[in-house]
């Protein structure tokens, strides 16, 4: 059966990544982007609904889900990626860019169940996307690492929470992963966290997907973390 999704940050990375893996088996999917480009949504094709909306502002991410539930009836998989990276050490991190960094990973996932929950019933699944920071520190990514790790705690509080819902909530733990976020790390850092992965390489988006859409529907699982990190939890 086509299963609906919702997808935040879909218009680029691993968002893009899942929203085709979901197309490919025959989903129907509505992307959220801040600023989709305008050629998306002939390129995804009919199955795909192109909405641009910031996961910051409550108001608009329900209007987003009430027009995707009045398209296909209701919503089955919300997947919570869109992400802010802001950096610097303790002493220098900007107060706005922490509050910037906590509004989109932390508080937008939460905007987004709030918006999503209404249409979704049992057999519903959410798939939020950690990061390997969330659980291990690296110096200067205080504000990331939070929401990461606020994040993973929000998965397991709603998971507990929506199971008499019968709603799964699992979490996905990338690790070092070829996107546009990373691509600005500088070359010895690179060389640096390549070393603590196992697998000895990048992971990509598509690798994550994958990942991403098996959670998705894996019916007996609930409040799991799944890092898929080429082993760099078990190194570090």
């Amino acid at each position: 059966m086509s299963r609906r999704w919702v997808i935040t940050g879909g218009s680029r990375g691993l968002g893009l990544a899942a929203v085709r893996a979901a197309l490919s088996h025959g989903d129907r999917v509505a992307v959220l982007a801040r600023q989709p480009s305008a050629s998306l949504a002939a390129e995804l094709g009919a199955a795909a609904l192109v909405l641009p909306v910031d996961v910051t502002d409550p108001v608009a991410l329900g209007a987003a889900c009430d027009t995707v539930a009045a398209a296909w009836g209701g919503i089955d998989v919300l997947v919570n990626n869109a992400g802010l990276h802001r950096g610097g050490r303790i002493d220098k991190l900007r107060l706005a860019d922490w509050d910037a960094v906590l509004a989109t990973n932390l508080s937008g996932p939460l905007h987004c169940i709030r918006a999503a929950l209404p249409h979704m019933s049992a057999g519903a699944a959410i798939v939020n996307i950690g990061a390997v920071v969330g659980f291990r520190g690296f110096p200067g990514d205080s504000a990331y690492g939070a929401s990461k790790s606020g994040l993973a705690g929000l998965t397991q509080v709603l998971a507990a929470e929506l199971a008499p819902r019968g709603i799964r909530v699992n979490l996905v733990l990338p690790g070092f992963v070829l996107t546009a976020m990373t691509a600005g790390v500088n070359e010895a850092a690179h060389q640096r966290l390549l070393a603590r992965i196992p697998l000895g390489r990048m992971g990509t988006e598509a690798e994550i997907a994958e990942v991403v859409w098996w959670v998705a529907g894996s019916t007996y699982m609930t409040g799991a973390v799944i890092p898929t990190d080429g082993g760099m939890l078990c190194q570090l």
